[in-house]
Order: C-alpha cells, then sequence, then structure tokens
C-alpha cells in the first residue's frame, strides 16, 4: 500500500510538471489550464486532504495549506469546497464560506473540469478536480487557477515552485503512508489482505463449528460475542450479543452472576436446567486494564453418565481380574470354593454360597441328581439364615439351583419373596432369608469341559435394587473362569488320591518281624502330588536286616509305580544276599532300562532320576555295610548321644550308569540308631540342606529315647506345615546276639566229622531248650555239612544262631552253589536239598569273599505255624 501511494503521487507530480511544460511549448493559455490542473490535482490527492474535510472546521486546516500551495505553486488561487460548492478556502477569505463560482457538475461525475470564468480576482482560468475516497465516490473537490493577466511568463516563475510543491506533496504522502503502512504491519503482524481475509474467515468457522462454547464479555458486562454452541447451551437469543449480561433472556442467574463477577474461574460446574455445564472463566488485562473476560462452557451430562459407566465396567473388570488372581491358587478343591465366594463379597454380592456335588470333593465326576454339600459360605455378617457350610442339601426341580445343575445355564431371581419354587425347598429358611432382608438371587452353574460341578449362589442384601441382566452376565463370567481351576482342583484331587492310595500300598503295611533293631518310620506325601519316596525293612539270613530308603525325582501316578517297581526290585535283589553296592549296581541297570523302554513307548514314561540309601546290619558282628546312590547321608546317633554324619562315598544317582558305587562299612555299638531320611524332610525354602541336616542332630542327640519318641522328635522340629515333597522318615536303633545265642564249630575237612558235629549240635540245643527240633535239626546239618564235604573245599565251619528262629549256617571255601533236585525211585542219592526245604522254613546260599554260607532257618518251638516233622516222611530215607 505504501508502494501505492509513493508511486500514485509520482505520477501524479510528473504528469502536473509535464503539462506544464508542454503548455509552456504551445501557449500561455494551456499552460495556465495545465498549470491549474496541475495545482489541483495535487493539492485533490494530498494525504491529509480527506482528514481534513472529516474534522468539525475543515477551513482551518485547508485555508492554510491552499494559500500555502498558491504562494509556491504560482497560481492565483486555490480552491478545497464541498460537493455542493462551498468553499472550504479561498485568497480572500471572507469568500470562504460563500459558493463557488463556477461547473462542479462534470467534477461531481469525477471528471476533471477546465473551464474559463469572472471571477472574485476578475477573469479567470480554472480547473475543477475531484476529491474521490477510497471506493471511488466524490467527497469534495479542489481548484486551482490564473487570472489572465498573469498567465503569462508562469511558466517560468512558478516552475521552481510547482518542483518544490511536488517534492513537498511527495514528503508528507511518503511520510504519511509509511506511518500508516507501519501501524497496519504492527496490527496484523505483517499478514497481507488476503491472509488476514483467510485469518478471519477460519477464525469465524472454527469459532462456531467447536463443541465448546465460547462468550467474550467487556467491562462493562456487556456480552460482545457468543458462539453456536454457547447459545445452545445456555439457550440464549440470536440478538444476545450487544446486550448486558444481566439483561439477556433466559440466561441462568447463577451464570449471569459469574460472568459479571469477571473473576478467575477453573472447571466449575452450574447446574442449568437438565444440563450440566463445566465453566472456566479467565479475565483480561491489555495493556494492564481489566477489559473483559473470556468463557469457555462445555456440556458434562453425558460424560457424567458415561464416567458412570465406565467406572462400573471398570470395577467389574477389576473383579474379574482379581477373581483370576485370587481364584485358583491352590489345587485344592474346598479351598478353591472358599476364594470364589470370598472374592465375590462385599463387591458384588452380599452373600455368596458354593455347593458342590459331593462327589465333587472326593475328586469323582458329579452324576446326574447328585446332592450338593454347601462347601463355601461368604458374607458381610455371620448371623445370617443361610445353610452352613457343609450341609448336605437335596435341592427340589422347583428350586433355580436344581434347574441351573440340570441344565448348566445361569437364572436371575430379582424377587425372592415372590419365587414360589425357591420357597418350596424349605419354607421356614425360606422366610428366615426373606425376612432378614435377602431380596435377590443369581444362580451360576460351575460348569467346566461340558460337566456341570455344583453351583454359585449370589445373594443381595443391602442394595434394594435387585440384580439385573448385566450383573447376571458378570456372575456368568466369573463363575466360569473359577469353574475351571474347580474342575483342575477336582481332577488333581482324584489323581492326588489315586497316586497316594497307589504309593500306600506300594509301600510297607506293617514292617515284619526282625530281632536285629528297633524301628520307628514315618511317611508324608507332599501337599501338591504324591511323589515316589519309600523306604524298607528286610530280613535277611543270619538274623540280619537290610535298611532301605529311596526317592523318585518327581510326582504323580508314574512316580508313585516307578517307586513300586523299585520297592519290588529291591526286595527280589536282598533275596540274592548282595553286598549293598551290587543291589545298587543292578537297580541302576534296572532304571536304565525301564527309562529306554519309557523312552520308546512314551515321552513321560521313563525315570528321570531316583536315590536309593541301602544299608546292611548284622546283629552278631555289630558291623554295618550300607551304599548309597545320590542320596542324602545316614546319622548314627551314639549310646552316650553323639550324631554324626555317616562318611558314606555319595555315588551317582540311579540311572545314570558307567560309575561303580563304594561300600562303606562301620561298627555300631548295642543301641545306637541309625537314621535314614528323604530331602523332603530338611529341605525347605526358607533353609537350605546344611542348616536342616544341624537341625536333625539337634532333635536325635538325645540317646534316652526310643525310636518312635526320636521320630516324633524330628517331625515336630523339622516336617514342613505344607510339604512340597515326600517326607519319610526311618529310624533303627541296634541290638546284638550276644555270644549266649550263638554256637560256631570249625569242622574237620573229612566225613567222619559230620556225626561228632550232630553230636555237638544236639547238645547246644539242649542248652537252649529247644530239643524239639533236635531231629530236624540233625536231618539239616547233616545234609548240609555232607554237602560241604562232598562238593565245596576246606575250611568248613558250622554256626547255629539262636534269635527269632534257628538259622542252622555251614560255611565252605567254594563258590559252588547248591541246587536240589528230585531222585528217582532208583536214584541212591540227590535227596538232601529236598530235605532240608520241607523240614526248614527257608532255606538258601549267600556268598562271601572266601566262600558261601548254606543256610536254613526253622521256626522255633511255641511260635505261630512252628510243626513238628513227620517220622513218616523219612520212613524211606537210607541212614547216612
Amino acid at each position: 500500500m505504501f508502494v501505492l501511494q509513493v508511486a500514485i503521487v509520482v505520477l501524479l507530480a510528473a504528469g502536473a510538471l509535464l503539462s506544464l511544460l508542454l503548455q509552456s511549448r504551445h501557449d500561455s493559455d494551456r499552460e495556465a489550464r495545465n498549470r491549474s490542473v496541475a495545482v489541483a490535482q495535487t493539492v485533490a490527492h494530498s494525504l491529509g486532504l480527506q482528514a481534513a474535510l472529516k474534522t468539525t472546521d475543515p477551513s482551518a486546516i485547508l485555508q492554510p495549506l491552499a494559500e500555502a500551495t498558491r504562494k509556491a505553486s504560482g497560481v492565483d488561487f486555490v480552491v478545497v469546497m464541498d460537493t455542493n460548492g462551498i468553499r472550504y478556502s479561498h485568497p480572500q477569505p471572507d469568500r470562504i464560506g460563500k459558493r463557488f463560482v463556477g461547473t462542479i457538475e462534470p467534477s461531481l461525475a469525477g471528471q476533471v473540469h477546465v473551464e474559463s470564468v469572472q471571477g472574485p480576482l476578475g477573469k479567470e482560468i480554472q480547473a475543477i478536480v475531484p476529491v474521490t475516497a477510497a471506493d471511488g465516490r466524490v467527497v469534495a473537490l479542489v481548484s486551482a487557477g490564473l487570472t489572465v493577466k498573469n498567465v503569462t511568463g508562469v511558466v517560468d516563475r512558478q516552475l521552481p515552485v510547482i518542483l518544490l510543491a511536488i517534492a513537498t506533496g511527495l514528503a508528507l504522502a511518503t511520510g504519511g503512508s509509511a506511518l500508516i503502512s507501519r501501524r497496519l504491519r504492527r496490527q496484523t503482524h505483517g499478514l497481507g489482505t488476503e491472509e488476514m481475509t483467510r485469518m478471519y474467515e477460519h477464525h469465524d468457522a472454527v469459532l462456531h463449528a467447536v463443541r465448546e462454547g465460547v462468550l467474550i464479555t467487556d467491562g462493562d458486562g456487556r456480552l460482545r460475542l457468543a458462539n453456536d454452541e454457547a447459545k445452545r447451551l445456555l439457550d440464549l437469543p440470536e440478538d444476545a450479543e450487544g446486550r448486558s449480561v444481566g439483561a439477556v433472556p433466559g440466561l441462568n442467574r447463577r451464570m449471569a452472576d459469574l460472568l459479571l463477577s469477571g473473576r478467575l474461574a477453573t472447571d466449575e460446574v452450574l447446574e442449568t436446567g437438565d444440563r450440566l455445564l463445566v465453566v472456566n472463566q479467565r479475565p483480561t488485562h491489555p495493556g494492564g486494564r481489566r477489559e473483559g473476560a473470556v468463557v469457555t462452557i462445555r456440556d458434562s451430562t453425558e460424560m457424567q453418565v458415561l464416567t458412570s459407566r465406565a467406572d462400573t465396567a471398570r470395577r467389574r473388570l477389576k473383579l474379574l481380574y482379581d477373581a483370576g488372581g485370587e481364584v485358583g491358587t491352590s489345587l485344592d478343591v474346598v479351598r478353591t470354593a472358599e476364594e470364589l465366594a470370598n472374592v465375590a463379597v462385599p463387591r458384588f454380592a452380599d452373600y455368596v454360597t458354593v455347593d458342590l456335588a459331593d462327589s465333587v470333593l472326593d475328586g469323582d465326576e458329579p452324576g446326574a441328581g447328585a446332592d450338593m454339600r454347601r462347601t463355601a459360605v461368604s458374607g458381610i455378617r455371620s448371623d445370617h439364615p443361610l445353610y452352613p457350610r457343609g450341609w448336605l442339601i437335596a435341592f427340589l426341580p422347583s428350586t433355580p439351583q436344581a434347574r441351573g445343575y440340570g441344565t448348566g445355564e445361569a437364572e436371575l431371581v430379582p424377587d425372592l419373596a415372590d419365587a414360589a419354587g425357591w420357597h418350596a425347598q424349605d419354607p421356614p429358611r425360606a422366610r428366615a432369608i426373606v425376612d432378614y432382608g435377602i431380596h435377590s438371587l443369581i444362580v451360576a452353574p460351575l460348569r467346566a469341559r461340558g460337566v456341570v460341578l455344583g453351583v454359585v449362589n449370589f445373594w443381595r442384601s443391602q442394595k434394594p435394587e435387585p440384580f439385573d441382566e448385566d450383573e447376571l452376565s458378570l456372575a456368568e463370567e466369573l463363575v466360569a473362569r473359577a469353574a475351571v481351576s474347580m474342575d483342575n482342583a477336582r481332577r488333581y484331587t482324584r489323581e492326588h488320591a489315586l497316586a497316594e492310595t497307589l504309593q500306600r500300598s506300594l509301600l510297607p503295611r506293617a514292617l515284619p518281624e526282625q530281632n536285629a533293631v528297633d524301628v520307628a518310620h514315618f511317611y508324608l506325601p507332599a501337599q501338591s502330588g504324591v511323589g515316589g519316596d519309600w523306604f524298607d525293612v528286610i530280613p535277611l539270613p543270619g538274623s540280619r536286616v537290610a535298611l532301605v530308603v529311596g526317592d523318585v525325582v518327581g510326582h504323580g501316578l508314574h512316580a508313585a509305580a516307578t517307586m513300586g517297581r523299585l520297592r519290588t526290585a529291591v526286595h527280589n535283589f536282598s533275596t540274592l544276599d548282595l553286598p549293598p553296592d551290587e543291589i545298587l549296581a543292578r537297580l541302576d541297570d534296572l532304571v536304565q532300562r525301564i527309562d529306554r523302554d519309557g523312552a520308546a513307548d512314551d515321552l513321560d514314561g521313563g525315570v528321570l532320576g531316583a536315590t536309593c540309601l541301602y544299608a546292611v546290619y548284622d546283629p552278631v558282628s555289630q558291623r554295618c555295610t550300607m551304599a548309597r546312590a545320590g542320596h542324602l547321608p545316614p546319622l548314627v546317633v551314639a549310646p552316650d548321644g553323639t550324631t554324626d554324619i555317616v562318611d558314606l562315598p555319595a555315588g551317582p544317582p540311579l540311572g545314570l550308569g558307567g560309575i561303580p558305587f563304594e561300600t562303606s562299612e562301620l561298627y555300631l555299638a548295642e543301641g545306637s540308631q541309625l537314621v535314614l531320611y528323604t530331602d523332603g524332610l530338611i529341605e525347605e525354602r526358607t533353609r537350605d540342606i546344611g542348616e536342616g541336616l544341624e537341625l536333625l542332630r539337634a532333635a536325635l542327640s538325645h540317646p534316652d529315647r526310643d525310636p518312635a519318641e526320636s521320630c516324633r522328635a524330628v517331625l515336630d522340629l523339622l516336617l514342613p506345615t505344607r510339604p512340597t515333597d515326600d517326607v519319610a522318615l526311618l529310624i533303627a536303633r541296634t541290638r546284638t546276639l550276644g555270644p549266649d545265642r550263638v554256637a560256631e564249630w570249625d569242622m574237620p575237612f573229612e566225613p567222619s566229622a559230620v556225626a561228632a558235629m550232630r553230636s555237638v549240635a544236639v547238645k547246644q540245643l539242649e542248652e537252649w531248650g529247644l530239643s524239639e527240633i533236635g531231629f530236624a535239626t540233625e536231618l539239616i546239618l547233616s545234609e548240609l555239612a555232607t554237602n560241604a564235604l562232598r562238593y565245596g573245599s576246606a575250611p568248613v565251619r558250622v554256626r547255629l544262631l539262636h534269635a527269632r528262629t534257628l538259622t542252622c549256617e555251614v560255611w565252605d571255601g567254594s563258590n559252588s552253589a547248591p541246587h536240589p533236585r528230585y531222585a528217582a525211585t532208583t536214584d541212591e542219592g540227590g535227596r538232601g536239598l529236598f530235605l532240608v526245604a520241607q523240614l526248614s522254613e527257608q532255606w538258601g546260599t549267600r556268598y562271601t569273599p572266601d566262600g558261601k554260607v548254606i543256610w536254613a532257618e526253622q521256626s522255633l518251638p511255641g511260635t505261630p505255624g512252628a510243626g513238628k516233622p513227620s517220622p513218616a516222611a523219612f520212613l524211606d530215607l537210607e541212614p547216612l
């Protein structure tokens, strides 16, 4: 704009000068005409001219300017007039305010008119130029001219003045345009006209399109602006803008007071009609003065509803989330039911009861129409009239519980007072429940994997409104999630019961009779699943006893079955009377075969690992020989109370193969206690093995206790509340077989020594008071000694042991194994071992580093099952 104004002034000045020069070349009259036009146009386009015209006294400004221009330009007069021809300036001041002499109509039409008239100064040549506004409208006229007498030589005399006037006008126009342009740039921040137009269009579109009401008030409390949303929210009339806030019809009084106060307001909630509005108000202070306020309004009515719904949904999701973490923390059916009842009170229901089919508590599949047992009860109060926990309930078909159990569909009972079918179950109790204040019920069946395990009852008493359909859906979702945990617990209960039954059937029900040790034992399966721990006491020939404890890695039926296989194998191997290291070596081979067979048949069929400790105690020599395969070492409690951990080589666990086992032998004084155990006793999450061993030693350091008392003391100190692994404990206190119960002779390696041996043996039996079995003993010793002399090698030794049974042992230096055979009628021999088997309870052979021992046991007279041999059985025998 500045450049345009300067350009216009420059062009006008150049045109005036050019016209003057042309006129001076042609004639003086034309020169005067052009001069007049130039001066008039210069004044008409002066920047301050139109501003002066708008003042109350334009003559005061224009008269000096016109006179200065006249004198400077060399014309005789410069007259500024309005569109009616009334002068604002004139060289003769008394002519000001009077009508201009001349034709102004062409100039009012926007034309420059030059004419010669008889004016106040005489014969004049004057130019009349219109003053036009920016919109093209003529707002004034300017006339300038010369008298005829002054036309001659005017160009030469006035040329410097004209040039000076042009320069002055240009300077004024340039300065004014510069000032105006600078102010406009500051107010519009440098934006052009197109940008300003576009900005105002966008501002207006945004202001009325936003979903938030906007109000602007001035310092006098008038409403200057209100967008469409504000008019809608406040029900303002269309002509509200420009009115005083207090006079706007329909405006809420509280809202009007807030707008008139002009104070700061942040998220203030005002109720206007049926709307809940959130108002923010910020006072404006341009230049440090309070000029009004800007107010924004938003409707929170729908937001409140949505917030309420979202809060309800959040609480329900939180309930389901908490149920996922709090229900099913254990594989116990009753505890799972209690967790389900507790998680729903009081966030969803005031009282919750869980009724399960009675068979589910035992881990079995529920049947159709089964009676249900109340398994869990939880409520906000304990004095409710609902069936108590443990009550066996036979629901009638008319009750929602029976229908839910039969169909697997949840049911809502909004008003218990009108539920006739439910009242029929137990009318007195139903009346008591309604009188107590419980008025609404949701019955949701516990359904998992297509099986209904029971029902969950949600009772409401505190809230006056009944349960609704949304809450029924929530109850179904909650119970559906819990049903999976309940079914898992039921399945685990069944598996655990089966495994525990199997394991207990595989463990020794009663320890066998033997004279070597006094034994106390304890076994407890793990809470999380039956494992493969076992123990055993196996009587061996020669009054010896084998003490065994083992552990199969893992839990469940497979571990229990594997334990049974290993225990059976240990019994079978012990009949071979092998040393402990060979017993473990054979077990190791067996476990490897089981692993290979299991890997071929089923990925879960193999044994992941097993440990075992095998010890043999001889009460005659008081020596204990033992070996272990990856098992924890035993403890020995001496008669004086000293407790030591046996320094026994660990050996690899069973099933690894390739590494031999080592045997250790130690002497046990009479009354010593040998303690065998599994890792479940000493290992726990809160302590390590070393700490557990020290506690075990402390519990055992009391020699005055018998094995049963020691067992109780150990369990009181070490047994976990909820063991995560099986616990097996075996405590054996040693006995001895003294010299008065043992008779031993060295026999010469010749046949004649057999008769002498029979004679001394009979005498020994008489001393022990066992003459009743003397005849049978003679036959047994005679046959065993004869076999040793005939098929064995020197040295030969005979030993009699008087314990629970009478044991006859014949030792020789040969490793050849005797075996019985059936002799024909005509055979002269071959009946010896057959006679031994008939006369003894049991017989066998065991090998020693120096040879072998052939032994036979007989029951003592007076013991159950003992009988005398019939003489008729030996009538066909040949004399020895």
